[in-house]
């Protein structure tokens, strides 16, 4: 069972039939849903999130390992969006070149400069990670990215263990489906939001929910949405038009919209150029910033979850400096980190241009930009680097090691997809909440994972960029 499905299972077409239509009707039964590209906006017609028809074997020990992490990863973030000398110093070059860094940029000096109207902090992120693949056949985690906005599919992974679960009884598996781990990232985001909200005070405030225009992925959202509803705690879905048309402050700050006081924004959107349609989404973000409202992310914590950020803090020393005296946690985040480097002019950015020309397949080249499907790989490295690479526009990038994950075979389901056998890699995200008041945290914890799987043969891309589908890890 190392590979997770046994041979004879993957070649009995009958069986994996019949477990498809059994696994997709589990999925609805569990509310694993999607709108549909058609009509995104309508929940009229929907379908199955995409998910593996099988778990993914995952090493328990690196699978903990994350688990244990996070709250050190958690404080990191919270950490660094304290610190504007370390932001400053990190992203000065990146934001001579990156247009959209600059702006969030300009929100955070100008927030600093009038004051912070708000002490209490709401963070939700997502760490994601790869096994490494070593020589000697063991693996390491390594991670890709810390996702400070938006991050997603806590709603949904909180549905899909069952559903893996049941696949593995009715294929008489019954001792592996013990294996699959409980989940309920969705609790915990919300455990969260409700914490701040209560801190805020006012019981006929809003948490308001930022969302895109398309919602296709609503029903992700709609689970932690009832999570607070159950604690009475009001919830309404606006635009960034929405808050620019009807949103403003009063003398002390507060933010109404549609004249409702807003305890809470929740940025699900506001985390890609293409999500400021106009001057006024971008009047819309610095209302929201410089309100009583408590924002999850901030916009301080929005910059810590940059690229340009995970390569400085990779660099000798710079760990230390957040955690003086806890050598263990220092220990426990930089075993984590595959290895990042500076693309800034001069001769380090120099050595690293060399290094990945002469080697493209042993890299990513990231530009600062979050939802999938970003990345560079391969030959085009070479390409997008001769381009740049004597201009300051290759400060828009960082370098990093590629993560070597070992493929295992698994069946991706989708809306009419056929039914085969593709060769997966996956990766493990794991949720991070916390809320701090002033100097103290008041929470601190890991909420839960994420697990996702896609065919090797995309190297970059999630589930909602259509890409990767909702797994579960099967711990060994």
């Amino acid at each position: 069972m190392a590979q997770g499905v046994p041979d004879e299972v993957l070649m009995n077409t009958t069986l994996i039939k019949e477990l498809a239509d059994v696994a997709k009707d589990a999925a609805l039964l569990q509310g694993i849903l999607m709108r549909i590209h058609e009509s995104p906006n309508s929940s009229e017609v929907l379908t199955y999130a995409p998910f593996t028809l099988f778990p993914t074997v995952v090493p328990k020990a690196v699978f903990l390992q994350a688990l244990a992490v996070q709250t050190h990863y958690n404080t990191l973030v919270d950490k660094i969006s304290q610190d504007p000398d370390f932001l400053q110093e990190a992203l000065t070059s990146t934001t001579e070149v990156d247009d959209f860094t600059a702006r969030l940029f300009r929100i955070h000096q100008q927030i600093l400069k009038e004051g912070r109207s708000q002490s209490i902090v709401l963070g939700l992120n997502r760490s994601d990670y790869m096994m490494d693949q070593r020589n000697d056949g063991s693996s390491s985690l390594k991670q890709i990215e810390i996702n400070t906005i938006a991050a997603s599919f806590g709603g949904l992974s909180s549905r899909t263990p069952d559903v893996h679960r049941h696949i593995l009884k009715v294929a008489g598996r019954l001792e592996e489906s013990q294996r699959i781990p409980d989940n309920n990232p969705a609790a915990g985001l919300a455990r969260a939001i409700a914490k701040a909200w209560e801190l805020y005070g006012s019981e006929r405030a809003i948490v308001m929910f930022l969302v895109e225009n398309r919602q296709m992925n609503i029903f992700d959202h709609r689970y932690i949405e009832n999570e607070l509803w159950k604690r009475n705690i009001p919830t309404k879905r606006k635009l960034f038009e929405d808050v620019w048309k009807t949103g403003s402050l009063d003398q002390d700050k507060r933010l109404f919209v549609d004249g409702e006081e807003v305890a809470v924004v929740y940025f699900r959107n506001g985390y890609m150029p293409q999500n400021y349609v106009s001057e006024q989404s971008w009047d819309a973000r610095l209302l929201m910033e410089r309100s009583l409202a408590v924002k999850c992310p901030d916009i301080s914590t929005h910059l810590a979850g940059t690229k340009k950020v995970q390569q400085v803090l990779a660099r000798p020393g710079v760990l230390e400096k957040f955690f003086p005296d806890q050598p263990q946690v220092v220990e426990q985040i930089r075993a984590t980190f595959a290895g990042l480097y500076t693309l800034d002019m001069g001769p380090e950015g120099d050595k690293t241009v060399e290094m990945a020309l002469a080697a493209p397949d042993q890299f990513v080249l990231k530009p600062q930009r979050e939802g999938g499907g970003n990345n560079i790989y391969g030959s085009e490295i070479c390409q997008v680097l001769q381009e740049v690479k004597g201009s300051t526009e290759r400060m828009a990038y960082i370098l990093m090691d590629k993560i070597h994950p070992a493929p295992v075979q698994n069946i991706l389901l989708r809306r009419d997809a056929p039914l085969k056998i593709s060769e997966c890699l996956s990766e493990l995200g794991v949720f991070g909440a916390y809320v701090r008041q002033g100097k103290e945290m008041v929470m601190n914890e890991c909420v839960g994972h994420l697990l996702r799987t896609k065919s090797s043969e995309h190297s970059d891309g999630g589930v909602a960029a259509g890409v990767a589908v909702l797994d579960n890890p099967l711990l060994v």
